[in-house]
């Protein structure tokens, strides 16, 4: 057997070779130049991938629920990462607490709702919900019974005196709304007014869910309501009303549902609620091509979205207009879903929904106007997904607007003198 001494030098390592040194050296530097460019790899394929892929919406029947269910039907959730499941709500309320509890993640909302959630209107404990995306303008009416055709026209005031006359008689008209601090309560608050009539102490306004609007007024429990498509369609084509105003004759290209979710949500699921609004982003485009709109009609009258005829749907959608009265007119404003910088949050829109709840009583004094819309509207999140898209033509508009009774709202005005101007009021000190 051979023996073998070990010496201390036995473990060091070998020296390099002039040769092998120099191919080290080169090897080094390559990696080095590599690594000084992953940081500009890395930006220019930044990771979108949702945080949360299964994503639960919410919705109400009512034709503008159609961003949600043509980017669920027609792939655009799929296409951004998002398995979307749609939940039907059977109120507005209802849909308020499937959010709020965490049942659904996102929903179709009127846009006044995740403002009283925020501030804890009517007693109920605060639910901060923000707003990143208007869903639509315009395409709601304000219905009034057969009883008034030929009487009430476009002009409420037409309508004071047979307010007057059933008061006195201590029957008061009935006139019903979808939600207190919601857009159908605020716009059949501004009709009435307009007509010189205190929906709070002339007439008996009441709440009833959208899809029952017809039915309540068929069977004699109101005089008019106020509601979305395709509820104002559907009772001429029941003949038991017409049409006296449509929104976008009160306030052209006024806001109308939002895409709403709780704060808390958001605020984790940042990644998520951005993919959401490019697949959002994508079926409001398709629909604002009205060559679609006839297949749009086809897939949202299904039982397991508004349950309405197709027509009945379609006839507004495409602007024809028949008021049910004898007018009939081409609607140069129907309801849109992207043109017309249709989906920025607008701190405006925000901004003037405090000043009604104001006006209204549904806040005592003054509201913090401009510190509660800016926690609830989010344009900041807004424009971070649509730059990801390249999207970067949609701007904040702080233009006034005036109404149909001559009334101009100016945003960078004094809110207050607004709120408390107007004659016909409910106001709380």
């Amino acid at each position: 057997m051979t023996k073998h001494s070990f010496t201390p030098d036995s473990f060091r390592p070998r020296q390099p070779s002039r040769r092998s040194f120099i191919a080290t050296t080169a090897a080094s530097l390559g990696l080095a130049a590599l690594l000084s460019l992953a940081p500009s790899i890395a930006h220019a394929a930044p990771d979108y991938t949702p945080e949360q892929s299964e994503v639960s919406f919410g919705f109400i029947a009512l034709t503008d629920c159609s961003p949600i269910v043509i980017a669920h039907e027609k792939g655009f959730f799929a296409k951004y990462g998002i398995k979307a499941t749609i939940k039907k709500g059977a109120s507005w309320a209802a849909i308020r607490d499937m959010l709020s509890s965490g049942d659904i993640q996102s929903t179709h909302m009127l846009i006044g709702m995740p403002f009283a959630s925020t501030m804890g209107l009517g007693g109920a404990t605060p639910k901060p919900m923000i707003i990143p995306w208007m869903l639509n303008r315009n395409g709601q009416a304000i219905t009034l019974s057969n009883d008034f055709k030929g009487k009430v026209g476009a002009d409420p005031k037409a309508l004071k005196p047979f307010v007057d006359a059933a008061k006195a008689k201590g029957t008061p008209l009935t006139f019903a709304m979808t939600f207190p601090p919601g857009t159908h309560a605020m716009w059949m608050r501004y009709y009435l007014a307009a007509g010189g009539i205190n929906p709070d102490s002339d007439v008996s306004l009441v709440t009833i869910p959208p899809p029952q609007m017809v039915a309540n007024m068929k069977v004699g429990k109101m005089d008019g309501f106020c509601v979305g498509e395709p509820w104002n369609a559907r009772s001429i084509a029941d003949n038991i009303g017409y049409t006296s105003v449509t929104t976008q004759d009160m306030w052209k290209d006024h806001p109308e549902k939002v895409l709403a979710f709780t704060e808390e949500w958001a605020t984790k699921n940042p990644k998520t609620v951005k993919a959401i609004l490019k697949a959002i982003h994508e079926a409001s485009v398709w629909l604002d091509d009205m060559g679609n709109r006839d297949e749009a009609c086809t897939i949202v009258s299904k039982p397991n979205y508004i349950n309405c005829p197709k027509n009945i749907i379609l006839g507004r959608m495409l602007g024809q207009l028949d008021y049910g009265d004898g007018r009939k007119v081409t609607d140069e404003a129907p309801m849109h879903f992207s043109i017309r910088n249709a989906n920025y949050p607008q701190p405006k829109f925000g901004l003037w929904w405090l000043t009604q709840f104001r006006r209204w009583g549904l806040v005592t004094g003054a509201p913090d106007y401009e510190g509660v819309v800016k926690r609830v509207m989010r344009p900041d999140i807004y424009e971070e997904a649509m730059a990801e898209l390249g999207v970067t033509d949609r701007k904040i508009d702080n233009s006034p607007v005036t109404l149909f009774d001559g009334v101009t709202f100016d945003p960078k005005g004094d809110l207050e003198a607004y709120a408390t101007g107007f004659p016909v009021n409910s106001l709380k000190n």
